[in-house]
């Protein structure tokens, strides 16, 4: 799988009114589809909801109910598209959302507030 960035001076703002350009499309494309899978959105809530908004694949196989291959297989595509970035600690690795990648979905889905007509 190719590596997905989301770059932080990508000017992706709906709610200020900016329209995204195809490259910008494309890049968030492959987040959305890192995203769409309803084990990778169960964990970034259990990544966020940990202390340090930071866990390990140990601390994340149980609530899931998966194997520890199968929580590294989704962590695995989450940090490829950017989603996530992983520490690795001794034997152990940690992984905490990217924050400027979950910005830009955010901005991309939050509805921009209507402007008013002046008459």
């Amino acid at each position: 799988m190719v590596r997905v960035t989301v770059e932080a001076e990508t000017p992706v703002s709906p709610v200020s009114g900016e329209t995204l350009s195809k490259s910008d499309a494309e890049r968030i494309a492959g987040v959305l589809k890192a995203l769409a899978d309803p084990n990778r959105l169960q964990l970034i809530s259990l990544i966020q909801a940990a202390p340090e908004q930071e866990a390990c694949v140990a601390e994340l196989s149980e609530p899931l109910g998966l194997s520890q291959p199968t929580v590294s297989h989704h962590l695995r595509i989450l940090a490829e598209a950017g989603v996530v970035q992983r520490d690795k600690r001794g034997v152990w690795a940690y992984f905490r959302l990217v924050p400027e990648t979950m910005r830009i979905v955010a901005d991309l889905l939050t509805p921009p507030k209507r402007r008013t007509r002046r008459r």
